[in-house]
This record gives structure tokens, sequence and C-alpha cells, in this order.
């Protein structure tokens, strides 16, 4: 070795490296013949950055150089998503905090037990700040033994974590094109699917500008990914990673093709939107009906013929209340808007998937049905006091609150409609919905004959309060059941005991008020304030918690290995499917064949059970599961028959007749 040799290999061991690198293993003790998870867990220091596969506009991705035992093979490394870094105006491709590359170790059969198996990895890598960059290079090494194949706990948690950062594979084919400049790509993904911020990492150059801007659209069951291309194109297969917000990421394949533009906004029909703004007045006035809303409309009408007021005043209030109640509509459809421009997957009363906002709305429906049923009486709150507007407006926007867990006739096909509308035009239809449910009381205010008509006040008043009370603690129940589904029967009892403490201290205000104390409020207040405090803790269950039923298949359970392997063992045959919200074909086949009828019939006429393996957060326990099965991703359907000792893989393509005959 010359003098130059040895002075750069000196300056080479003895340079500050701004990564630090460790190579572990998942087993210490892997089977001969087994294939062993292999992580390069790397942390950069405070201001310094590694880089992606393909790093972008400048960089260089890590090079791996394995030194392995004889007939010993390692695949190649896998990344998780990278982050995005423009520095005069070039985008890289880099980690800024600790990453994982993952790598899959093959090792010979026919190594005997207690066989050492030395690993060695060099590692050349480019590391860098914003304003200067440096190569270096790490030679890790374990040593592993030949034995059970056995993985501490410890360690397949801390693998697991790692395999959750990984994009999970897309499962359909993509296409791309370059056409007049400008690259296009075409991602099956289902129309109800969520998505966040999205951003397509091409895994090799040729295909975009890297600092471009990407507009990311959705065409029906595709995203649209537009960009501007790369000045020297290439042609062929383009891998990359879809990265879809909230720490989603898929890995893809696209095929070059032909890539039709996301269809244009379309243009407002304005029969389409007066026929669905028609269909939610009918909608919002057939849900005066419901027992959510019929109380505190009876009651608001029944207040206004009593008062004997004039007739500007009543129509004063017949207007109030019609603005609370479609002010509150409004802003529910706004947000309901904001959330699907954004990629949620929501509908109308989509803020009851929150378990604490149900938990607010039972505390208020339960001490509505308290105050009817004559628990308590309390003076006129200060917004409704010296002006009978601001009350019926505040009425009105209760009104609209409480009609949030109902629906009624002529309802779905009306908001579905403006789920599908431009925004003006479905803000029309959620004001329509306002409008419906206002209808009743508007009618009276501005009608003198019907306010005439109504009955004159008396004791059977306070009889139809008792009555009235009684569909307001049917919807309390309801609540309660959506509650219980949400957050389990801990939360349940949580928010009950909440609506009881609550209870407890409106009904000892409304004594004080009879016996003329000052802080007639302050039970009340106490008793709302802890019960708000206990909502506040309340939480959904996780996904897999949730109970055995699993929606779309009528007697389906979530899959678990466990479960699989008692009904096996019961005899029963048993079909198996695996599917994600992001994978188109999952979701045509589950539309198509898994939830028809016919389906139904014939897996109860031949006792089939089924149990549904939900990979959409990449659940690593499913994603080994999968693998032993030979594919990747999803879709994936088992037939386990009685007595077989293997499974049958069905097509990717399902139809009914295939399901009904699987005995």
């Amino acid at each position: 070795m010359t003098a130059l040799s040895l002075l750069l290999a000196g300056m080479a061991s003895a340079q500050t490296r701004h990564v630090a690198m460790t190579l572990v293993a998942e087993s210490d003790r892997p089977a001969p013949g087994s294939t062993v998870a292999l992580a390069i867990h790397a942390v950069p220091d405070a201001g310094w950055h590694g880089y992606w596969l393909n790093p972008g506009d400048a960089g260089v991705a890590t090079r791996a150089t394995w030194t392995l035992p004889t007939g010993a093979t390692a695949g190649a490394l896998a990344y998780p998503p990278p982050g995005r870094l423009v520095i005069a105006g070039l985008m890289n491709h880099v980690y800024e905090r600790p990453w994982t590359m993952l790598t899959a170790l093959t090792l010979p059969k026919g190594l005997a037990t207690g066989t050492a198996l030395p690993i060695r990895v060099k590692l050349d890598y480019l590391v860098c700040t914003e304003t200067i960059c440096v190569p270096e290079t790490q030679e890790l090494s374990t040593r592993l033994t030949i034995g059970d194949g056995a993985v501490t706990p410890a360690r397949r948690a801390q693998f697991d974590e790692w395999r959750r950062a990984l994009p999970r594979p897309l499962g359909s084919t993509a296409t791309w094109q370059i056409d007049g400049g400008r690259f296009r790509l075409s991602v099956p993904y289902p129309a109800d699917a969520p998505l966040g911020q999205a951003w397509f990492y091409p895994a090799r150059g040729g295909a975009t500008d890297y600092p471009a801007q990407q507009t990311v659209t959705r065409d029906g069951e595709r995203l649209v990914i537009e960009t501007k291309a790369a000045a020297t194109p290439e042609r062929g297969t383009l891998d990359g990673v879809l990265t879809l917000g909230d720490g989603m990421a898929l890995s893809l394949s696209a095929q070059p093709g032909t890539v039709a533009p996301a269809a244009a906004s379309a243009a407002l029909d304005w029969g389409v939107a007066l026929a669905a703004f028609g269909g939610a007045v009918l909608g919002g006035l057939l849900l005066n009906v419901m027992p959510c809303v019929f109380p505190i409309l009876s009651l608001k009408a029944l207040g206004l013929a009593r008062s004997g007021e004039s007739e500007r005043h009543a129509r004063i209030e017949a207007l109030a209340y019609t603005a609370g109640v479609v002010l509150v509509c409004l802003a529910l459809g706004a947000t309901l808007l904001v959330l699907r421009a954004g990629g949620a997957s929501a509908g109308w009363a989509f803020q009851l998937q929150d378990p604490r906002v149900v938990g607010v709305l039972l505390l208020l429906v339960v001490a509505i049905a308290l105050n009817l049923a004559g628990l308590f009486e309390l003076p006129t709150p200060q917004f409704a006091g010296r002006s009978g507007a601001s009350g019926a407006f505040m009425t009105g926007a209760l009104a609209a609150f409480v009609a949030t867990p109902c629906t009624g006739p002529f309802m779905g096909a009306a908001l579905g409609a403006a789920l599908v509308l431009p925004p003006v035009a479905a803000l029309l239809v959620f004001a329509g919905l306002g409008l419906g449910i206002a209808v009743p009381f508007l009618l009276i205010g501005f009608v003198p004959a019907l306010r005439r008509r109504l009955p004159k006040p008396g004791m059977w008043m306070v009889r139809l309060r008792h009555i009235l009370s009684v569909p307001m603690f049917a919807t309390a129940l309801a609540l309660a059941w959506v509650l219980g589904r949400q957050a389990g029967v801990d939360g349940m009892t949580v928010a009950l005991a909440a609506a009881l403490l609550a209870g407890l201290g409106l009904w000892w205000s409304g004594r004080r008020q009879v016996q003329g104390s000052r802080l007639v409020w302050m039970p009340a207040s106490v008793a709302l304030l802890l019960g708000g405090v206990a909502l506040a803790t309340v939480r959904a269950q996780p996904a897999g918690a949730k109970g055995a039923a699993v929606a779309g298949v009528a007697g389906a359970e979530p899959f678990t290995e466990a479960r699989l392997a008692a009904l096996r063992a019961e005899g029963r045959p048993v079909f198996a499917y695996f599917t994600a919200d992001w994978c188109l074909t999952c979701k045509v086949n589950e539309k198509a064949a898994i939830e028809t009828q016919a389906a139904a019939d014939g897996f109860k006429r031949n006792k089939v059970a089924v149990l549904v393996g939900d990979w959409t957060d990449g659940d690593p326990v499913l994603g080994r599961f999968i693998a032993q099965h030979n594919r990747a991703g999803v879709p994936l359907y088992l037939f386990y028959a009685p007595r077989a000792e293997s499974p049958r893989v069905l097509p990717q393509v399902l139809t009914p007749a295939m399901l009904t005959a699987l005995r």
C-alpha cells in the first residue's frame, strides 16, 4: 500500500461522522434456509440530512456493499418515503430525521445449528447541511448464529415500527405519459378513500422536474398527478412512491401509456342544483317530525302562541328562528365541503364521528329531556331575555344542531348530490335543508290563522311537555348506543355519568330558583363544567377493538391468525380476504362480488366463515401473513376448505359465482 493510500485510509478512519448508523437483525438465531430482516438505522446530526433512493436534483443515494457467508444473499434496500428540501431552486429528496432502511437476508439451507454467520456491510453515502456536503463511509457488522429462528418481542416490535414507515404496495398498475412538456400520472384510487397532501417521488430521473409544483386531482376512481416533465425524458416502466399525507405512502409501478387529463370542474347545472335544493327542503321539513326536533319545534310554537305578541313580533321571531337553523346548516355544510376537499371521507353528521361531540350532544339532549319531564325549571338565559329574536335564533340553532343525528326521506339523495355539485350549489342545498327545518315555524309566524288554531294555554301544556320528553329520552338512548359503538362501554359510561351529573346540577339550580337564591346557576355551572371535563377524556376505540362485526359482509369478523386457526379446528370452511381503503381493485371486488346478496346467501348456505384483513394502515402482522402467500400487497383472497392443508388462492378479480361455489 502506498503512503498516499495509508494517509487517505487514516483520514477516513479519523473523520467525524454526521450520521450514526446501526446494523440490526430481526432474529439473532435465524433458522437455516430462512429469510431474516436486516435494518440499517440512521440518525443524522442536527442540521444534517441524508438522501433517498433517488436523491433529487443533487445528492447521492446510499450504496451498500455486503460481505456475507457463502450462499447468503441480501436484497435491495427498502427506504421509507423521504421529505423535500429546496435549496437555491434545486429540490432534494432527503431525511432530516432518523430513518431506517430494511433488506432481506436469505440464508442457505443445510447449515448446522450453532453455525456462526458474520455479516458485514460497507455503506458509502453523502450527508449535507444547507451549505456543505461530506461523503462518508461506514462499515457495520453483526454476528448471527444458526438456531430456531426465535424473535424477541422487543425486537419484533421495533421492526414492526420500522416496517410501518415503509410505503405499501399499491397492488394496481398506474400509467404515466409525457405530453407537451407535461408529466401526467394516473393512479387507481377509490373515490372515497382519504387523501391528504399528496406528492409523487419517481424512483429514477427523467420523469419529473423535481422542483415544479405538482397538481393532484381526484377524477372518479383515479388520481391524476400532473407537473412539468424533466428536460430529458426517459421511457419504460416508472417506479416511485406516492405519499398521501398523515404518514401514508404507496409504492407503485407505472407503465407508459396515454393519460387523459383530469376532468375539468363540471359547469353548474342549475336544474340538478334546484332539484337537490327542493329535495333538501322536503327532507328538512320531514325532520321536524323526528324525535330529536319535534319537541323543540312544538314548545317554541306553543310558546309563541301563549305569548300573545303582535304580528310584527311573531314574524321577527320566525325569521330569527329560521336564521339560526339555516346558519348552523350552512356552517356544517361548509365544514363538510372543506374536509372533503382536503381528502377526508366525510358525510352528513361527520362531527358525530368524534365520540366527544356525541357526548356533548348526549349531554344536551338529556338536559332537554329532563327539563321537559319537569325535573327542573330555570330562568331564561341572558341571550333570550330582553329580545325574543335572540332567543328564537338560539332555539333555531339548537334545533339544527340536535337534528344532525337524525335522517329522513329525501335527505340522502339531496345531500349526496350536494357533495358532487360545485361549492356554491352545494351550499344552496345545505341552506335548503335548514329552510325545510324552519318552514313550520315560518308558517306559524307569518300566517295568523295558524297561530289562532293553536290550543289556548292550560294545564294540558304541562302534560304535553312530559309526553314530549319521551322522544328526547329515546334520542338520548340512540346517542348512547352510538357512543358505545365508538368508545366502548367505558366511554359510554363516562358520558352517561356526565349527563347524570349535569342533570343533578340543573335540578339543584332549579330548586335554588324556587327558593330565591342569588347564585341560581352555580350548581348547574359546576356540574356542566365537570361533565365537560369528563367528556374530554372520551376517545374512540382502536379500529381492531370495536367488536367482531365488520361492515359490508353479514357475520364477517376481523382477521387474526388465532381466529383462523379456531375456525379451522371447528371444521368450518373459511373465506379470508385482505383489503385496504386505497386499493381500487379491492373496492371493485367488494361491491361487485363480496358484498352482494348472492355471496351472502352462499356463505350462509354453505356455513362459510368470513374473515376480513384491513391492511389500510400497513399493519406489519397482516403484512407478514400476506407475504407468506407470495404476495407483496392486496388484494389477497384465500379459501380454506375443511381438512385442506393449505388455502386456495382465488383470482384477483372475483365474481359472485366464485364465492357462492365455496364450500
